[in-house]
């Protein structure tokens, strides 16, 4: 059979790029056509993403792309979740798309929650309470710029309003619209009880479209510009999650097993046949997500290496020049154990002076001010990996079932220090890689759309052969224990 290509759109908090799969003889390769920084755009206060910069840098990409393909069947694009932009009557983006890390989002989860009570919000939507959901920018919107809401006639998340100005298509895909904490995940569709309350205007939100179906093909102009013909468009997975989860390379008849996602952001999960939304999963705040091929991600949302990146950027601007390799190798130099942190906490969503908002909770909690760059590392990724080992508890205890492996995925697996002490503060054993799970379930969804595999399992088949994985096995378990009981449980 032909080789066939296809190309992946994808886009992350800090950077994007432009890939081209090829699969051939029972394997898939990848190539990188065009990467580049994803530019935040600050007003004052305010943050927002530079939109027309990222059109015209996937332009760029997509050009490259078909110059080093043949036989290019479709392409299709994944974004972080929440983030919207909005569009008037005349399909005109009424200003750049809000970042989800705009201060004017902080206030208006718990003023939502004193209108309509978390236990009715989280009952119809399944989602975990996190201040920058689609809900709460809405409701930011509703408060600073109703005359922005007002003029507005459709919303489109990140992938969506991409997909738009490439195809002119207009949908909301489920997966990354169930990340909204609009979507009533027991229907599928959006929650009227939610817009009603809240006065949102139910006539913006768009039709949901599933994964798999198309989006339209790009404009003859856009093509043009491109130097290609006008190739068709793919609503994948649109959240990058949820590209990511398909690209886990996993034996599809064993359910004993976990992924974590590890990137700017960690998302552990499980893989269900419908939503798990009752008491207990509500007093965890752990989100039912849309999956591919009808599934639901069960997940919890965790800090992350975004601690990590930001202590980093806050020494680049004071000269100190550290790679994270470098970073990596003196926290494993570092003393074990020495402090904790509990990186969800909300001082630490903000960027910028990271260090200093870690050493004012390490005063405050009384461990005691670090100095030490690879010390604070250290603290991080072991705190890091504490929070796994209680998401993954309660993943258990939540689904009634032992898992046996965990799954690590995306930019993350590649940091060994953090992969070993996952598996030490979990018990499991850990399964990194690949890296490029994201671009690799993006492009699994279009192969399989496409008529080359089945369905989902016998891609994440050909995942499995084409790219290697490394594993760790739990050591150290009692250790872990005890750092576990002298620090996460007291603060």
């Amino acid at each position: 059979m032909k080789a066939r290509s296809y190309v992946a759109i994808d886009l992350g908090a800090e950077s994007g790029r432009v890939m081209l799969a090829c699969f051939e003889n029972e394997q898939i390769t990848l190539q990188e056509a065009h990467r580049f920084p994803n530019k935040v755009i600050e007003q004052g206060d305010s943050l927002h993403w530079n939109f027309a910069y990222l059109l015209d840098q996937i332009k760029l990409g997509i050009r490259q792309a078909v110059s080093m393909g043949d036989n290019i069947r479709s392409m299709g694009i994944d974004t972080w979740g929440v983030d919207f932009g909005l569009l008037d009557a005349n399909g005109t983006l009424l200003e750049n798309p809000r970042h989800y890390r705009d201060v004017r989002n902080a206030a208006m989860m718990e003023k939502a929650c004193e209108i309509l009570s978390r236990e009715t919000i989280y009952n119809h939507t399944g989602t975990q309470f996190l201040p920058f959901n689609t809900l709460y920018q809405l409701l930011a919107y509703q408060r600073h710029q109703l005359d922005v809401l007002a003029r507005a006639q459709t919303l489109l998340f990140m992938p969506n309003l991409l997909m738009h100005h490439l195809t002119g298509s207009i949908s909301a895909e489920y997966t990354i619209a169930s990340t909204s904490q609009m979507l009533n995940m027991h229907t599928g569709t959006w929650s009227e009880t939610l817009l009603n309350t809240f006065n949102l205007p139910a006539g913006i939100m768009p039709t949901i479209a599933m994964p798999g179906t198309s989006a339209g093909k790009l404009k003859n102009d856009i093509a043009q510009e491109c130097g290609c013909p006008q190739l068709a468009m793919v609503a994948v997975g649109c959240h990058d999650t949820a590209s990511a989860v398909a690209g886990v390379p996993v034996e599809i008849q064993k359910r004993n097993w976990a992924y974590l996602s590890s990137g700017t952001w960690s998302l552990m999960g499980v893989e269900l046949e419908k939503p798990l939304i009752n008491t207990q999963s509500f007093k965890y705040d752990f989100t039912n997500e849309g999956g591919v091929e009808g599934t639901i991600r069960l997940l919890k949302n965790i800090m992350g290496l975004w601690p990590v990146q930001q202590c980093r950027q806050q020494w680049l601007s004071e000269g100190c020049e550290l790679d994270y390799a470098t970073l990596t190798d003196m926290a494993a130099q570092a003393q074990p154990y020495r402090a904790y942190v509990d990186v969800d906490q909300s001082v630490f969503m903000a960027k910028g002076q990271m260090p200093e908002k870690i050493n004012h909770y390490l005063h405050t909690t009384g461990q005691g001010k670090i100095e030490d760059q690879g010390q604070l590392i250290r603290i991080i990724l072991e705190s890091l990996a504490v929070k796994y080992g209680q998401t993954l508890a309660r993943i258990e205890k939540l689904t009634d079932q032992s898992i046996d492996i965990v799954h690590v995925v995306g930019g993350g697996c590649q940091n060994h220090l953090l992969n070993q002490f996952t598996a030490d503060a979990t018990g499991k054993r850990i399964i990194a890689g690949p890296v490029e799970a994201t671009v690799l379930g993006n492009v699994l969804v279009q192969a399989v759309t496409d008529g080359l595999f089945k369905n989902i399992a016998e891609g994440r088949a050909c995942i499995a052969r084409s790219f290697p994985t490394q594993t760790f096995a739990p050591t150290r378990t009692e250790q872990w224990d005890r750092f576990r009981r002298t620090f996460s449980v007291v603060y």
